[in-house]
């Protein structure tokens, strides 16, 4: 990986005894795991037996569980970019009419089309898998438990719909397009479909014994997309760098951004969760992490990036003991934050006021509420009591909201017939110099 400023040797201390303890309390035979900031790897650590003897734990592969999800999604979101399909398509657009294919792509990748959550027939996680035409043989759209977008309902059978639909839009099958459109730009050159090289064995850690049952590593066929892929530490850590800050040949980071937006929830996750499109949001850090959690029989993984603090954590072991893999990334992360603080980001000069905002920055009022508008680098930014509400951006001459209650609506900067500005109009949201300026429509002067 690149070279990168390391944290200190005390926050190093600090975080490894913070992965001893998980180790320790969580029977994880081994466990590894990193942290990234500013783009950069900071910290890799391991603890416990060596997963392969003889080998560096940061090159040792162990199984990404759900975390290949993200990449399924990578992928889709990527032909949503190309026009080659929309987020609202069913998926019968690429699969034709077999079970559930009426779900849209929103749906299936945000687990809130209603789907069960399993194939029938045995545990597709330690069974060998089935042909894509043999599962949907096997799964017609009768077992469905909630209506399409009714609420959020995990169901890793979706995915193995969302990856043929790769495949057949394409022209390849699923894993080649991952590999080419998402691990080769990257860099992940450790990660593959079945173990390579040095890997780690699963473990399943028995709940009074202690001892260890050996799991087998399965090609799971028509379900990969769901769940599939062997990773490393180091390839782990440059994905949660890609999912930080983007990549020009994968997604953008404002492509990310709105993957990250959570689009399905559950009542008894209340605010503490919710499931974007392909990831998993979760509050922590500085509000939200985004990234997925990841088990297969014989092991845990979670990768959880902070957008506002700019760092991200990942973990692998090779356990099934019901420990959460996402308990420790979160834990490293905030101890992180603890021991060095996140170093914001310099301040630098506006380089002036595009033509479409001029006039525009100083204080307004909506109704009698002070709202001050200034310049933040190439954004407009409201703010009222210091703290703030929206932020604006130019686009191809329109001026539209980024953030807060305007995203997506455009401002409008009504002016005199000398050029001056008179007032701001935001979706009839009226902004005036003084408090309800009469000359202003509403909530201008009050109504007669």
């Amino acid at each position: 990986m690149n070279d990168a400023i390391p944290v200190s040797d005390s926050t190093a201390r600090r975080l490894q005894a913070r992965l001893a303890h998980a180790q320790s309390t969580g029977r994880l035979p081994s466990v590894t795991a990193g942290l990234v900031r500013d783009g950069e790897p900071v910290w890799l650590g391991s603890y416990g037996g060596p997963a392969v003897p003889g080998h560096d734990p940061h090159d040792v592969q162990y199984r990404i569980g759900s975390i290949t999800k993200t990449m399924t999604a990578v992928v889709v979101l990527q032909l949503v970019r190309d026009g080659r399909i929309a987020l609202d398509d069913p998926a019968s657009v690429a699969l034709g009419e077999v079970g559930y294919a009426d779900r849209t792509l929103r749906q299936l990748l945000s687990h809130g089309s209603g789907m069960q959550s399993e194939p029938v027939g045995s545990w597709w996680e330690r069974s060998a898998g089935l042909s894509f035409d043999e599962l949907v043989a096997a799964n017609d759209g009768s077992r469905a438990v909630f209506r399409p977008g009714e609420r959020f309902h995990y169901s890793n059978l979706g995915y193995a719909l969302l990856g043929e639909l790769v495949a057949r839009l394409l022209g390849t099958t699923w894993w080649e397009a991952v590999r080419e459109r998402v691990l080769t730009p990257l860099g992940m050159a450790r990660t593959s479909y079945l173990p390579d090289g040095a890997a780690a064995q699963g473990q399943s850690v028995h709940p009074y014994d202690g001892t260890l049952v050996a799991e087998p590593a399965t090609d799971t066929g028509a379900m990969a997309p769901a769940g599939q892929v062997w990773a490393t530490i180091e390839d782990l850590a440059r994905y949660a760098v890609f999912l930080g800050q983007g990549h020009p040949d994968v997604l953008s980071a404002d492509e990310l951004a709105q993957a990250f937006a959570p689009q399905a929830g559950s009542p008894e996750d209340g605010l503490g969760g919710a499931h974007g499109l392909g990831f998993q949001v979760m509050a922590g850090g500085s509000g939200t992490l985004a990234g997925h959690t990841g088990s297969m029989p014989g092991f845990l993984a979670t990768v959880l990036v902070d957008i506002k603090r700019r760092t991200g954590g990942v973990v692998l072991a090779n356990a099934t003991t019901g420990y959460s893999p996402a308990r420790i990334v979160i834990e490293l992360l905030d101890e992180l934050e603890r021991s060095e603080p996140t170093i914001a980001a310099p301040w630098v000069p506006s380089s002036g006021v595009p033509a479409e905002l001029a006039g525009v920055p100083g204080l307004w009022h909506w109704g009698n509420t002070p709202v001050v508008f200034a310049m933040a680098g190439t954004d407009l930014v409201g703010s009222r009591n210091g703290v703030e509400a929206y932020r604006f951006a130019v686009r191809d001459g329109r001026v539209v909201g980024t953030t807060g209650y305007h995203a997506g609506e455009e401002l409008h900067a009504v002016r005199r017939e000398d050029g001056s500005v008179a007032w701001l109009d935001i979706a009839t949201f009226i902004y005036t110099r003084e408090p309800y300026d009469p000359e202003a429509p509403i909530p201008g002067g009050h109504p007669a």
